[in-house]
């Protein structure tokens, strides 16, 4: 039955909501750029934290596809509203940045981080490796497009002059792509879920239950009088106010960007790979890594995945498209070479991962250290 947040809950949007009042008095009072940054990025993570937990209720009633699908369009919204606001200040550096941080971080260091989780505390999981593999070669693919418009202008092509073109092309090739994701990916979960096992069987040849299946003492069971299941109301309208919130805390966040990274001395590219994707990403973060240790890597994989793949395949082309509105120079897909190699690295190694169904902690943890290899190439700039 339908109840109120938990205890748990309402500390978590306790937190966010303490953290949003403290940047607001902060941004009013006219205090140190340092002090605003810090506050505004922690008061983005504990609301993109209220939001994950909102998408999870909502999950319960969603299969894996139309869970990660929801997931990763509000989880998105910080990632939106800060770059939009980055773009009118002319930050179009920080705004690549931070959208290849966005891909880097949830598909190597969110999934890396969901897999040291999930593993240590389940052992070996197992899960279904069709839709991961299909989403790992999606994002393959939309990084592939990605690198035609940088590799015209290195390269010196008679495109290179007509770069801005070139990526309004590439934006909406990569839209039509992703509007035909949707129903694909929606019709899968409905078909899958019509041919459902009703429950767990034995597999008469090993002897266990299926890779999907946890074992009753690998489960995890709320704890009394701290769990419960929020009314679909309930869920709905915490998504929608927090995400209203960040737009908030997101114009705050960029307005103290510039001059705070530059009093502690970080390039723009370091800023905008981590520290701003990170921050406005907090979303996939917390809900992956949840869903791992509830011993659900279909759903932690899918969270977890989905997110990079909207980021390419959506909110990239519709920043390029909105830049020649809201801010004073185009977004173009001209890329670093560094940048660009990254995230076709990134692609590769996450599809490599996935294809065999089935994932260990050690994976994870070599994930993990990728990550921190990509992100030490951009720490001068």
């Amino acid at each position: 039955m339908p109840s109120s947040p938990s205890r748990t809950d309402r500390t978590i949007i306790a937190t966010a909501v303490g953290l949003t009042a403290v940047a607001a008095v902060l941004e009013a009072a006219g205090a140190a750029q340092v002090l605003r940054f810090v506050v505004a990025g922690l008061a983005l993570a504990g609301l993109a934290a209220v939001v994950g937990r909102a998408i999870e209720q909502v999950g319960e009633r969603l299969g894996p596809s139309a869970t990660g699908l929801l997931q990763s369009t509000l989880g998105n919204l910080p990632e939106l509203f800060v770059s939009l606001f980055a773009l009118h200040q002319g930050l179009n550096g920080v705004v690549r940045a931070s959208l290849a941080g966005s891909i880097l971080g949830n598909a190597v260091l969110v999934l890396g981080c969901a897999f040291v989780a999930g593993g240590l505390r389940h052992g070996t999981q197992r899960f279904d490796p069709e839709e991961p593999r299909l989403n790992a070669s999606l994002l393959l693919l939309a990084v592939a497009a990605l690198l035609v418009p940088t590799l015209a202008s290195k390269l010196n092509t008679p495109a290179a002059a007509h770069a801005g073109t070139l990526s309004d092309v590439c934006a909406v090739a990569l839209l039509l792509v992703y509007a035909a994701t949707i129903p694909f990916s929606l019709r899968r979960t409905a078909r899958l879920a019509a041919v459902a096992p009703a429950g767990p069987e034995m597999d008469p040849a090993t002897e266990t239950r299926p890779a999907a299946q946890v074992p009753p003492e690998a489960q995890v069971h709320p704890e009394p009088g701290l769990a419960g299941v929020w009314s679909l109301r309930t869920a709905l309208v915490v998504l929608v106010v927090a995400s209203a919130a960040a737009a908030l805390v997101s114009d705050w966040f960029v307005s103290a960007l510039e001059p705070a990274t530059r009093s502690l001395g970080l390039s723009q590219a370091f800023t905008g790979l981590v520290v701003v994707a990170i921050a406005s990403n907090a979303v996939e973060h917390v809900v992956g890594i949840q869903f791992a240790l509830k011993a659900k890597p279909e759903y932690a994989i899918s969270t977890t995945l989905n997110s990079p793949l909207q980021v390419a395949l959506f909110l990239v082309p519709v920043l390029v498209l909105a830049s020649r509105v809201v801010g004073p120079h185009q977004l173009t897909l001209v890329w670093s070479p560094l940048l660009i190699a990254s995230l076709a690295i990134s692609a590769v190694v996450v599809l490599a991962v996935v294809y065999d169904g089935e994932y260990t902690w050690i994976e994870g943890v070599a994930l993990i250290g990728l990550y921190a290899i990509l992100a030490a190439g951009f720490w001068w700039g």
